[in-house]
């Protein structure tokens, strides 16, 4: 009965409104609207056709003009521009986020364990180049990564990209967290006096119990990949070759509202709900990883514990 009444009433005093959490979620709430406003109105406008766009009452927020038919008009003349490259940049897209990410997994959880569990010659500068790596600006590596690949003459193909990719400190430095704070030395140590190697410790005990820092280093490395820019624009000149956050550049540099001049030589024009409706393409498999990892990402129980 007294921990029943105790526990109630920390509810209670939990769901007060005090000024300091009025102020978070005040703080919170302004943040979410300045990020949600432009969403929204790109979302919109790709439900929308390009005469009339700025005389629609209400703004870009009306629902008047909306429809299903014009979402699919705008499709269909996104993937007719030049000859239906937008879904060859998608693809591209795809397949260096996807197997970056998956490399990023492969190399960051046990490099994270080993820095965590394992004591060995050179440990503490390894942590201090993962950390170092971590700040140091992705344009400061693209010229000496791009020699590299050059070397190789493998420049304007997808694999070099793929393996740069899925070269990921910040990975490893989340699995390194992980480890080193929800993993118990004891069932280290345990599992060692039961004979297990490193390897098979770390295949038996450490990774079923990893479930949050792999769905960490899935969305961040994921996100990381998808809109990375400057290494593209670098090791992949060709436009067919391109991925989409190159693409949409070119989209918006072939818009008769950036460059009519440009514009006036093409079959496709794209308007403004063309546009948004390609940008919005652009975000839906960031959302949809973001969606998948999310039920691993807000856990707040422990993962992992040791029996008595």
């Amino acid at each position: 009965m007294t921990s029943a009444a105790s526990s109630g009433s920390r509810r209670a005093a939990s769901s007060r409104w005090t000024p300091s959490r009025a102020g978070r979620v005040g703080t919170l709430s302004v943040a979410a609207v300045i990020f949600a406003v432009p969403m929204i109105a790109f979302f919109l406008m790709s439900f929308r056709q390009e005469d009339g766009v700025g005389q629609v009452p209400g703004g870009v927020f009306a629902l008047t003009g909306l429809s299903l038919e014009n979402a699919k008009r705008n499709l269909d003349v996104v993937m007719s521009f030049n000859s239906g490259i937008f879904a060859k940049w998608m693809t591209n897209s795809l397949i260096v986020a996807v197997g970056g990410t998956v490399l990023a997994v492969v190399t960051g959880l046990p490099a994270g364990f080993a820095l965590a569990k394992l004591r060995f010659r050179g440990r503490s500068t390894l942590r201090f180049i993962t950390l170092l790596t971590m700040v140091m600006p992705n344009t400061v590596l693209v010229i000496p990564l791009f020699l590299e690949v050059s070397a190789f003459g493998a420049i304007g193909q997808l694999w070099p990209v793929v393996v740069i990719m899925g070269f990921y400190p910040f990975g490893v430095y989340l699995a390194y967290i992980h480890f080193l704070t929800t993993m118990p030395r004891e069932l280290v140590e345990a599992a060692r006096l039961d004979g297990l190697s490193e390897v098979m410790v770390f295949l038996r005990i450490a990774l079923p119990i990893s479930k949050q820092a792999v769905a960490l280093v899935i969305f961040f490395s994921f996100v990381a990949n998808w809109t990375n820019y400057f290494l593209p624009l670098v090791l992949l000149p060709l436009s067919e070759q391109g991925t989409v956050t190159l693409g949409l550049q070119q989209l918006i540099g072939s818009s008769p509202l950036v460059d009519p001049t440009e514009a006036a030589g093409l079959a496709t024009k794209l308007y403004m709900p063309q546009l948004a409706f390609a940008t919005t393409v652009m975000v839906v498999p960031v959302l949809a990883v973001f969606i998948g990892a999310q039920r691993f990402l807000m856990r707040g129980a422990v993962v992992g514990a040791v029996k008595g």
